[in-house]
């Protein structure tokens, strides 16, 4: 049951989730990686919305160029810890929020130990490396994954259900060339970090909250469906994606009943 406290912080919209729907927030963990310019963002709205803990994985210091776009940063926090300045600025929105910070890089091994406390992951790296391992690693444990990126004034968004959906691999079964890909170079708007990390927030507590119930207006996840959008010319459109049979890491995988 809600709290007087609680009813009055989430009044607006508890009419969308209903109370069970923010009880499953209060109570659910989820998964970030990283806590950039889309993370940071998506971390800030689930923390907003009352999700109950958060795990926030980022490696490093802030950058006088990661101010532009990664709202948890501060500029007096250059040089510093970036995760240490993500999990005070996740706090003072929301005190109540449990937040576990780890300033490592993403690997599949840190995700194989994370994931089964979580109960939903978040895919915000632009680093293809981390992007495939938190796959992976959410197909193993049939863990819901959002998974989205941007670039430029573009940016993709899907909902991975494990043994339901497509994974990342079946969408992109090749690795990117090091030549068509530097995540540390492509331009970032950082307006555009946040649109994504928005969106990737919404799928979240959808899958939170669980579309099954009559007591919400949210609507259902993103799932077997990929949202692309363009800014420039505020252009979006949604396709749908499909799995592949022969998928090295979901092709066996059925779905649970």
């Amino acid at each position: 049951m809600l709290t007087d406290t609680e009813r009055a912080r989430y009044l607006r919209h508890l009419p969308l989730v209903g109370e069970d729907g923010q009880e499953r927030l209060r109570r659910a963990t989820a998964l970030v990686t990283r806590c950039g310019g889309v993370g940071g963002t998506a971390a800030l709205y689930l923390a907003a919305a009352g999700i109950g803990r958060l795990i926030m994985v980022h490696e490093g210091n802030t950058t006088w160029s990661n101010l532009n776009r990664q709202i948890l940063q501060t500029h007096d926090w250059v040089g510093k810890p970036r995760i240490v300045k993500a999990r005070e600025s996740v706090h003072r929105i929301n005190p109540d929020v449990e937040v576990v910070a780890i300033a490592e890089p993403f690997t599949e091994a840190l995700g194989e130990e994370l994931a089964p406390q979580a109960d939903v992951l978040l895919s915000c790296t632009p680093v293809w490396q981390e992007r495939i391992a938190l796959n992976a690693v959410a197909v193993r444990h049939r863990k819901p994954l959002v998974e989205a990126a941007m670039n430029g004034m573009e940016g993709t968004l899907t909902v991975i259900v494990p043994g339901e959906t497509p994974c990342l691999r079946c969408l992109y079964p090749e690795d990117p060339t090091e030549d068509w890909w530097d995540a540390w170079s492509f331009p970032v708007l950082g307006a555009v970090s946040g649109i994504t990390g928005c969106f990737a927030a919404i799928e979240t507590i959808k899958v939170i909250v669980g579309h099954q119930d009559a007591g919400h207006r949210v609507g259902q996840p993103l799932t077997n469906r990929m949202l692309l959008f363009d800014t420039a010319h505020h252009a979006y459109r949604v396709v749908k994606v499909h799995r592949l049979p022969d998928c090295p890491v979901c092709g066996r995988l059925t779905a649970t009943a």
